[in-house]
């Protein structure tokens, strides 16, 4: 796939959006990053029309209500017309949503690339097989990428929002195409199937078998080399599809939103992807923060109340109607208020101080401050759309 040139710069998510074909929703896990990428999808399909799916890894089952479904899986669903209407729009397209399912994925790889039927069958059927494609090399974070391929490829979506999986290290995903196609050609690999191959064993891996059989027995190591040895006559097919996700990943079509709180660790984990997103010469699009504190606590007029309110309350209470009781009561309370007050003002200058030091970074930075409950239904999610649209 050539890339493209690169599309002109952006000034907010929505154009953002109409600019690109992929958008890889990323970030460490608990920072709303699925259900920012939902939210997203959800207004492209509102404002920007065409059809627009969303790919989730293991969504939370009230996403699955926000959307107006009852469940969804690997096969896309679309978002009913209903759900739209209880929030009070009329979208100009479609909106899609599917959950990502590693094992139905590995098998439709299997189908696609083994040589032959024979090779497919035996595959499928391997007891090992279940059990190894879920701890196969981050099988999970490679078959997100597979399946984003094969999605774009169809052509049946003009936009296509991808939450990746939650991950310790959140360049996981990017590496996984190049890992994959390692691993087919590594070492590991050729011991693995030397039982199936030959009887002989070379003196360098004859002691590696003879520990090997003693702890875990011939049958088992007969059961692991007849699967891998089945698995390396897709090498060329594999290879070739992991390069290709490569090159996708890398298409100007194709663009990063890195979504983060500013708490410590998953904002360190997203400036280092952020940096990891830079080496590799991918698109940064947008960074999105979550749970950010308003823009009130910045307000140089209410942090000059706050500071009456802890240094002269009494005053303030004096002022005020004799039916809020006790004076000195009301002066306790409002003291307090003054000086919670000033607490998240400092706490708001620091984020706004790591806001503008991220905002060096990607075309977009928007901020989302705290809901006071869980988004619930299809409204909700647009009502967080809202304010990162702009």
């Amino acid at each position: 796939m050539p890339r493209r040139s690169a599309p002109a710069p952006v000034g907010s998510l929505e154009e953002l959006l109409a600019t690109r074909e992929i958008v890889v929703s990323c970030g460490s896990g608990g920072v709303g990053k699925t259900t920012t990428a939902a939210a997203a999808a959800a207004m492209a399909a509102t404002h920007l029309g065409g059809k627009v799916l969303v790919l989730t890894v293991d969504p939370a089952r009230r996403l699955a209500n926000a959307l107006g479904l009852e469940a969804f899986g690997n096969v896309e669903t679309q978002v009913p017309a209903r759900a739209f209407t209880e929030a009070g729009r009329e979208p100009r397209g479609e909106l899609w949503a599917a959950m990502l399912d590693t094992k139905q994925s590995w098998d439709d790889l299997v189908r696609a690339h083994a040589p032959d039927e024979a090779t497919r069958d035996a595959i499928l059927s391997n007891p090992l097989y279940q059990n190894i494609t879920g701890r196969f090399v981050q099988s999970h974070d490679y078959i997100a990428m597979e399946r984003l391929y094969e999605l774009h490829a169809s052509g049946r979506y003009d936009l296509i929002v991808v939450d990746t999986p939650p991950t310790r290290n959140a360049i996981d995903f990017l590496e996984a195409p190049e890992r994959m196609a390692e691993f087919f050609s590594s070492r590991l690999l050729r011991w693995l199937t030397v039982p199936a191959r030959s009887r002989v064993l070379t003196m360098a891996s004859k002691p590696f078998y003879t520990v090997a059989d003693r702890i875990l027995g011939s049958k088992f190591l007969e059961d692991i080399a007849e699967f891998f040895l089945l698995f390396q006559t897709m090498y060329d097919g594999f290879v070739e599809r992991a390069k290709a996700v490569t090159r996708l990943l890398e298409d100007s079509r194709t663009t990063f939103v890195v979504v983060s709180t500013l708490e410590s660790a998953p904002l360190a984990e997203a400036e280092f992807f952020i940096d990891a997103l830079k080496e590799r010469r991918l698109h940064l699009g947008a960074v999105v923060l979550n749970k950010v504190l308003p823009d009130l606590f910045l307000a140089d007029g209410a942090a000059a109340a706050a500071q009456r309110l802890t240094k002269a309350p009494e005053e303030v209470a004096a002022a005020l109607p004799a039916e809020l009781g006790d004076p000195a009561q009301v002066a306790r309370v409002l003291r307090e208020v003054g000086e919670s007050y000033l607490n998240f003002q400092v706490v708001a200058t620091r984020e706004a101080a790591t806001r503008r030091e991220i905002a060096a970074a990607p075309e977009v930075v928007a901020a989302v401050p705290y809901f006071t409950g869980d988004i619930t239904d299809l409204g909700g999610l647009l009502e967080l759309g809202e304010r990162i649209w702009r």
